[in-house]
């Protein structure tokens, strides 16, 4: 075991950057956190300046160390997670970005997906990398950048310029420029990465029209990727784990046994079930991605993605103003009996899996003039756990098709995991119990896991999913016709916004 004996975790998010302290038994011992300005030039729009990120990155970095009264001798390494998709382009050279990153929130590239889908490009799509031709994903991102940023693809071309998502453009910038690198989960998520040959594949950088160029280097999640800058620091620390933010929490979930289900709460919401060393093919409309690659060797997961979740609270708050603080939202949904026939569909940047619907738009239903404040807080509440059982019943729907039945209970985690409420209406449509974990923080979790793993803090997996424990589990208690009642409900009001009825 190394004498420094703590991982730093950097959990970059869609709208905060947060670092945590973690000791040898994965209990945080500082943490800072500093939120960052979204940016949303036109309709459907969204873009954050990696500027703000980087100022922020070293500031928590900093601000976790000294609040865990440490000093950089005491970090063995540094683990990065990352909102993935969201898509940098830089200057080798310099560092500087070209242009604001494009957030994977984003729509802009909606019609050249469409078009893509029209032309029959989804079944070769499909097949390399397990994902839909959707906007969500990074490659028609790069192409836009590419082609609205004067100068640039020349540039791209003559290898001048990297392509990154936030982990690899964080890299760079900790490396002092030496490292242009990201992992395979990250690259998993770029629509051009080959998950069964686990390589950039040139036929879909063509499609794409993206340089090879520009793409970083792809290494396991847990891997040696280089060290911080001295002055950072104050000394040079290994960077030794990297991992997409959904698959860093699937990591610090312990869910390493196929058949295992985590669900994250957070601007948007993510489920992930690990389906072992085979990929699985779905027929409703899940994604098939890594879940994680350690010593070259690839575990694959089903994923379901829900583009907004937590965000749909933050609209609550600074759209209509209805609350002051997201915690109010737990008070204001026991204060009714139940959302008196109020359902919240939070299409606000299109419905994600299984829809996949670009085009939807956000609406409230069944607001009558004694519907107040706590109904529509509460069905906002509700929606949360209404689209997770739609990833739920697509997930299980394909991996029952051959597989033994998932775990029997779901592991939840992100900020909305702390609402009690929440999680106990989660169990109740899912019919399923709901576990949540003594520390929540589990994407930085999973990534100070993976850091660990390499830099010899934590034994191997078997002593990470010994560590893991259970906070409280929900038990499933609603009356089963209910249950239907309520997402049939559910169910009508996502046909009333889809674009395609």
């Amino acid at each position: 075991m190394p004498e420094a004996g703590h991982v730093l975790a950097i959990d970059q998010g869609t709208t905060s950057t947060r670092a945590i302290v973690f000791d040898r038994r994965g209990v945080p011992a500082g943490i800072a956190r500093r939120e960052f300005a979204q940016h949303y030039p036109a309709d459907g729009w969204v873009e954050h300046d990696p500027e703000d990120i980087w100022r922020d990155t070293v500031a928590v970095m900093r601000g976790a160390v000294d609040e865990a009264g440490l000093i950089a001798a005491d970090i063995a390494a540094i683990g990065i997670t990352n909102q993935r998709e969201t898509t940098v382009v830089w200057d080798r050279r310099t560092g500087e970005p070209v242009h604001r990153a494009i957030v994977w929130q984003d729509r802009r590239t909606s019609d050249l997906c469409r078009k893509l889908v029209e032309e029959g490009c989804g079944p070769l799509v499909r097949r390399k990398t397990g994902l839909l031709i959707d906007s969500y994903f990074s490659a028609t991102k790069i192409a836009w950048i590419l082609d609205h940023v004067p100068g640039a693809r020349e540039r791209a071309e003559r290898g001048e310029l990297c392509f990154g998502t936030i982990d690899s453009f964080l890299l760079h910038r900790l490396t002092g420029g030496r490292v242009h690198a990201t992992d395979a989960t990250n690259a998993s998520r770029s629509m051009v990465f080959d998950i069964h040959r686990q390589d950039w594949d040139d036929e879909l950088l063509a499609l794409f029209r993206i340089p090879r160029a520009m793409m970083p280097e792809v290494l396991d999640s847990s891997a040696e990727f280089g060290a911080t800058e001295p002055d950072l620091l104050g000394r040079a620390i290994p960077i030794t784990g990297i991992a997409g933010d959904q698959q860093a929490a699937t990591f610090g979930q312990a869910c390493f046994e196929p058949g295992m289900v985590k669900s994250t709460y957070g601007t948007g919401c993510f489920a992930l079930l690990n389906t072992g060393g085979e990929p699985v093919e779905s027929r409703s409309n899940m994604l098939t991605t890594v879940a994680y690659r350690l010593d070259g060797r690839t575990t694959y997961a089903l994923e379901g993605s829900i583009f907004i979740a937590g965000a749909a609270i933050k609209w609550l708050r600074d759209g209509l103003g209805i609350i002051t603080h997201a915690s109010q939202t737990d008070d204001m949904a026991t204060r009714v009996p139940d959302s008196h026939g109020v359902y919240l569909v939070p299409a606000f940047v299109g419905l994600g899996a299984p829809h996949w619907d670009p085009e939807a738009r956000a609406a409230i239903f069944g607001l009558t003039l004694d519907a107040g404040p706590a109904h529509i807080a509460r069905a906002a509440l509700e929606a949360v756990a209404f689209q997770t059982r739609d990833l739920r019943d697509a997930m299980v729907s394909d991996w029952s098709a051959a597989h033994t039945a998932t775990s029997d209970a779901l592991r939840v985690d992100g900020g909305m995991a702390a609402n009690d409420w929440l999680c106990q209406f989660l169990a109740d449509v899912l019919d399923l119990p709901v576990e949540r974990p003594a520390v929540i923080e589990t994407t930085a979790l999973g990534a100070a896991g993976l850091a660990g793993l390499k830099a010899g803090v934590y034994r191997d997996q078997a002593a990470l999913a010994g560590a893991w424990r259970c906070d409280r589990r929900f038990e499933p208690r609603m009356d089963a016709a209910k249950r239907v009642r309520l997402y049939d409900g559910w169910l009508d009001a996502v046909r009333r916004v889809r674009r395609e009825r």
